[in-house]
């Protein structure tokens, strides 16, 4: 009892005699107070930091693109930022002069429309984003209020100095200094996922002095001053002091709790707020929303920059024209009465009425430039985006989460993805570990086959192996169900379950091995009351699942104290459980650098033992004379684990006297309780002395279960072409070890790893990584077998320097070499600028995905941000563009969605450049025709018909064209590189329909001019005047133009002919309703369809004519390139068509195989290699 409160009792320090805090010693000696060192804050003091010098920022956060006060200014900037609105905008005030050739509501109306709506398409995405905002804002948290009192509080209304207690599986509102928990020695558990990616809890100890602060009540008088570094985006450091009671004392990053980070298995805690909102670290690793623009948009701008050029020079010409025309031929023109001319139509002065001229001309010819074309776009995008968001097949039930389109502005950059940048935690694993098979005593246990072995087995019964039968392979893997019926333990061995153990020939060195697999960790056993069964809180997964397994064997740990570890034998000779205690003397724990890990224990007789796993490399060679009795046949075994994808340890032991014991503690205590920079080397050498002369005694597999499906996804995305990039705040070894289980590293695959060695020189460091990445490409070239795979891993220490830009573009060109790159221990700032070297080094599109606060940075920075919806913390989803509830969904969202979005998207653009160009090339026929009068062909509602009703057939085209099924996307993984070699919108096709816009104008108009110049057009002898002949030129272009996107269109639904027809038949009910208005309203256009045209055959005719020459070209063209240079998308249709993949199943399945590209990482991959290697020892034996 403490306080009249009942308090745990397990002092956790003593578990942790031998760990380090990375980076802490980095800034041991920086002045606090000095540059960079100069915050102040006044604990349980708030109100001091309500003005400056001591006013910090507040604790609300914001991911938005706009405020309240900026939207309107910076909206309108990005839409006058297209180069095409800004000219529309000075047509639209050029339309209220006397030089427009049109009204002014003509040119306003659509302008205004085209850019509201844009607008609040805008607002309402950046809503939803302000929404989620005020939700992390609005969480709830107990604030010292004073007088010992605690009340719940928003956190934006945190502040600076507050003292806050933090509960039970809460989040940590700002950056705090843990005071105290309800443990005696102030010790609490941290989850760090959100901010390193890392599920495996972290200790966090309180400084001695503020221990004692551990009631509510305690903070009534509560005061202390805390000097501390600025705000930074450092995780893993943290230099300051606490000055209290008059004595100043040291803090370090183990007393610091960091925001978004969680706490776990410990009741409540007391901390001092020192960071808040975008001052704390992890806000810090964060950037501002960025504005994203699609490629192909930034591409438009160019393609309308060359259509400006070319309505730049007609006007020049219709300019030039219209000036020559005025000089020479105005005088004699009476009707126009030239004396009388104003500064427009001056015969004196050519110059100046040219000049008036040309800004009729530029607003005259304004139809090159498509208007419609933005409008449609979002129309288009939003509408794509609503069908991303509704597909089932990207519906997570078990969360419920649907896929989401947080912004429509990138869909068709889903389809020309190069590189994805992938998070490793909760993104790729779920983070559980199956004990899967053991060797022991030189003897392997475990049936269990890992999913590469099932794959490998059930290829090799079939001589003729190919890919489509291993794709079926992978599905089916894929769909696996990945829960064992007990959680972490998915072994099948009768010789070793229910105690048949006992019945091996070596049954003591089978006691030992699970002896140290219950006794050696450092994990915290929890009872679930409801199940009677003890669950653990270990530091890594793996180490869980040793500890369940042992469990499972009999050896169950079920008890810590301060000193022991207690473990019930279930099966023993007598045939009655039987408790034993270990007394713990010594822990050394685990460390990328050590990679091992040893416990040194006192059994109950008295006998000293040393248990140690870790690599089998480091294992081995630390082994006595007598300790090998096992290791070849061990190492074979290990061979075979790790050609199966599973993680391997060895384990160890030796029993030690107590002399030796005695005198090895005394040095190791001494080291431990040293003060200097030697601290860390006497107890690497302390370790180096106990840890050798080991006796092995076998070895683990365990297999790292990723998330459903993604082994899957992986292998689809690979054979689609895609490169992916690991980038992971996890130490090496674990992120190797997830390259193994999601097949972007295998057995025989070549790895370059790259470490910064230690050395006081940072050019000595630089230049040995330098060499390090010129020998990697120096060996990637000399390579001769074309099976030979590559894969770089490089940790956050040497990225740091690989980043730099002396050495970045090297460092990038090795990546790109490799099939696989890792990057492990990266902070969230180096996420963020490894996205950007690949981005912007590359100029390839990128995608990052990520699940967590640390992933935000290199979210925003690439071309596209994926949030992972489906765990806990919505930061990344916050400053994403989709969000998808599991990573497996990437697989549809890009090679299906991304896909169709591209290639609708490309056509739609490609077809509107034609549709504009055929319209509006023929205004200026027209004008050239006329003496460069001005004067426009067509009435102005045919206009505004042009631009509303003909873009319907186009919007039908961006939201439903589909040139395969999604099925087929699937099956033939390999179209989805049309989207990355930007087949559907290169400057080839780009200008193949702008040349084929300029022939169907001149169709279109010469044809007409032809038929109706000197010919009778009426019954009764009549010629065709400027309406009628308009009127039939305005026919042509929609007939025309319609049955274009007809034959463009691969996929047909009720609504692409309800737009393409209906905008056919509605042209001829607006003649008809127009033409029956008032002449007021129609003016020559009265009664022109009834009475004028449709009574005239040559009307009809002519129509159709010219809407079959017009499209005599592109039926040609398309002909010729099915029949000789047929795509991809082409032969699937046909093999569709003649229903081949029905009746040929051996050629379906022969373009499947070529439908994938080849590739060096995934699932197929893997076992292909497995294959090979299979194959190459069969070969060996005959």
């Amino acid at each position: 009892m403490a306080k009249g409160r009942i308090r745990r009792k397990l002092l956790k320090s003593h578990l942790y005699t031998f760990c380090l805090y990375p980076g802490a010693a980095g800034k041991a000696g920086q002045s606090v107070g000095g540059p960079g060192f100069s915050r102040i804050v006044h604990c349980n003091e708030p109100q001091m930091h309500s003005q400056k010098p001591f006013k910090y920022r507040a604790n609300d956060i914001s991911t938005t693109k706009y405020s309240f006060l900026s939207f309107l200014p910076k909206g309108l900037y990005e839409q006058f930022n297209r180069v095409a609105n800004l000219y529309f905008l000075g047509c639209a005030i050029a339309s209220l002069t006397p030089l427009s050739p049109f009204s002014a509501v003509s040119m306003i109306a659509p302008l205004a429309f085209v850019v509201g709506l844009s607008m609040a398409k805008e607002a309402l995405e950046d809503w939803r984003r302000f929404m989620q905002d005020m939700e992390v804002n609005s969480r709830k948290v107990k604030v010292h209020t004073g007088e010992g009192a605690f009340n719940k509080t928003a956190w934006q209304n945190v502040r600076v100095g507050d003292v806050v207690r933090v509960e039970k599986d809460q989040f940590f509102p700002s950056d705090l200094l843990l005071l105290s928990s309800n443990y005696e020695d102030g010790i609490c558990y941290v989850e760090t996922m959100n901010l390193d990616g890392e599920t495996n809890l972290k200790a966090k100890r309180a400084l001695e002095v503020t221990l004692d602060l551990d009631e509510d009540e305690d903070f009534k008088n509560f005061k202390g001053v805390i000097k501390c570094e600025d705000p930074n985006p450092s995780l893993y450091t943290f230099v300051g002091n606490l000055e209290y009671n008059g004595q100043v004392y040291a803090i370090d990053p183990s007393q610091i709790l960091l925001r978004d980070s969680k706490l776990r298995n410990t009741a409540f805690v007391y901390g001092i707020v020192i960071f808040t909102g975008h001052d704390s670290k992890v806000m810090q690793n964060s950037t501002k929303s960025p504005s994203k623009r699609s490629r192909i948009e930034r591409k438009m701008d160019y393609i309308i920059y060359v259509l400006f050029s070319v309505l730049l020079v007609i006007s020049l010409i219709s300019s030039f024209g219209f000036a020559v025309e005025i000089k020479y031929n105005m005088p004699e023109w009476w009707f126009m009465r030239p004396q009388q001319a104003d500064e427009y139509y001056n015969p004196n002065e050519p110059v100046t009425s040219g000049i008036s001229h040309m800004v009729t001309a530029l607003m005259l010819y304004g139809y090159l430039i498509p208007i419609s074309l933005y409008v449609s776009i979002e129309v288009v995008k939003v509408l794509q985006a609503s069908f991303i968001n509704q597909d089932i097949l990207m519906y997570d039930e078990d969360t419920g989460i649907p896929a989401q389109a947080r912004t429509s502005n990138l869909n068709e950059e889903l389809g020309q993805v190069d590189t994805i940048l992938s998070d490793k935690t909760g993104t790729l694993t779920c983070n559980q570990m199956d004990f899967l098979k053991c060797s022991i005593a030189g003897t392997a246990y475990g049936s269990s086959s890992s999913d590469i072995e099932l794959a490998a087995e059930q290829q090799l019964t079939n001589d003729h192996v190919n890919k489509v039968e291993l794709e079926a392979v992978v599905s089916s893997l894929g769909e696996k169900d990945h829960k064992s019926p007990i959680k972490g333990f998915n072994f099948e061995d009768s010789h070793l379950m229910k105690g048949n153990w006992l019945r091996e020939p070596k049954v003591e060195d089978i006691i030992l091995f699970f002896r140290i697999l219950a006794v050696c960790h450092t994990a915290i056993p929890e009872l679930n009351e409801e199940t009677g069964t003890y669950t653990y809180e270990a530091e890594s997964p793996d180490e869980g699942a040793f500890l369940v397994a042992a469990r499972e064997f009999g050896f169950e740990f079920f008890q810590r104290t301060q000193s022991s570890v207690i473990v019930r034998e279930k099966y023993t000779a007598s045939g009655k459980p039987i408790d034993r205690e270990y007394k713990i003397l010594n822990v050394l724990e685990f460390t990328s650098k050590r990679k091992r890990m040893t416990v040194i224990v006192r059994d109950e007789d008295g006998q000293i033992l040393l248990m140690c796993k870790g690599a089998d490399s480091i294992i081995f060679d630390r082994l006595s004379k007598d300790g090998r009795l096992y290791q070849a046949d061990t190492t074979r075994h290990l061979n075979e684990y790790g050609e199966a994808g599973l993680r391997t340890l060895a384990l160890a032991y030796k029993k030690l006297e107590e002399s030796e014991y005695s005198a090895w503690n005394t040095e190791f205590q001494k080291a431990k309780t040293s003060i200097g920079a030697d601290r860390d080397i006497m107890l690497e050498k302390a370790a180096e002395m106990m840890e050798r002369d080991l006796i092995l005694i076998g070895a683990t597999a365990v297999e790292d279960k990723l998330q459903k499906g993604v082994p899957k996804c992986i292998d689809k995305l690979a054979q689609a072409g895609l490169k992916l990039w690991v980038l992971t705040g996890d130490k090496m070894e674990t992120a190797i070890n997830i390259g193994y289980a999601c097949s972007l590293l295998r057995q025989g695959m070549k790895q370059i790893c790259i470490q910064a060695n230690d050395s006081d020189s940072i050019e000595k460091i630089k230049g040995d990584i330098l060499k390090q990445i010129n020998n990697g490409l120096q060996t990637i070239k000399d390579e001769k077998d074309p099976y030979a795979a590559f894969a770089v891993i490089i940790d956050g220490k040497t990225l740091a320097y690989a980043l730099e830009d002396d050495m970045k573009h090297r460092f990038l060109d090795l990546g790109v070499q490799c099939a696989s790159v890792i990057c492990c221990r990266v902070s969230p700032k180096q996420k963020a600028l490894v996205t950007r070297l690949v981005k912007e080094g590359t100029g390839k599109t990128t995608l990052a995905i990520g699940d967590g606060a640390n992933d935000v940075g290199m979210i925003q920075e690439a071309d596209i941000g994926v949030g992972i919806s489906g765990v806990e913390g919505m930061q990344a989803v916050m400053a994403s563009d989709f969000s998808v509830a599991q990573f497996r969904f990437l697989e549809r969202l890009l090679v299906v969605h991304g896909h169709w979005c591209y290639k609708r998207i490309a056509q739609m653009i490609c077809y509107f450049f034609y549709k504009n160009i055929a319209f509006g090339l023929t205004l200026f026929y027209f004008e050239a025709f006329t003496g460069f009068s001005g004067q426009s062909v067509y009435d102005d509602w045919y206009m505004l018909f042009n631009v509303v009703l003909t873009s319907l057939p186009v919007i039908s085209l961006g939201v439903l064209e589909q040139d395969v099924s999604s099925e087929v996307c699937l099956e033939f993984p390999a179209i989805y590189q049309q989207g990355p070699r930007n087949l559907f919108f290169d400057w080839y096709r780009i200008l193949g329909w702008m040349g084929n816009g300029l022939l169907a104008s001149l169709i279109i108009f010469f044809l007409n001019i032809v038929i109706f110049y000197n010919q009778a057009f009426r019954i009764g002898g009549q010629t065709a005047d400027m309406t009628a002949l308009g009127t039939t030129m305005f026919t042509c272009i929609i007939w025309s133009l319609n049955i274009q996107i007809a034959l463009t269109m691969s996929h047909f639904t009720w609504i692409q002919h309800a737009t393409i027809w209906g905008s056919i038949v509605t042209w001829y009910l607006f003649l008809a309703v127009y033409g029956a208005l008032s002449p007021d309203i129609s003016g020559n256009a009265y009664q022109i369809l009834v009475e004028a045209l449709a009574p005239a055959p040559m009307y009809w005719t002519t129509t159709l004519l010219v809407a079959i020459t017009c499209n005599l070209p592109y039926m040609a063209h398309i002909a010729y390139q099915r029949c000789l240079e047929p795509m991809d998308h082409h032969i699937i249709q046909e093999i569709k068509y003649y229903r081949k993949d029905v009746e040929d199943q051996h050629m379906w399945n022969r373009e499947q195989s070529k439908g994938r590209q080849k590739t060096k990482i995934g699932f197929t991959a893997r076992v292909e290699a497995k294959i090979r290697l299979l194959q190459s020892k069969m070969h060996k034996k005959q």
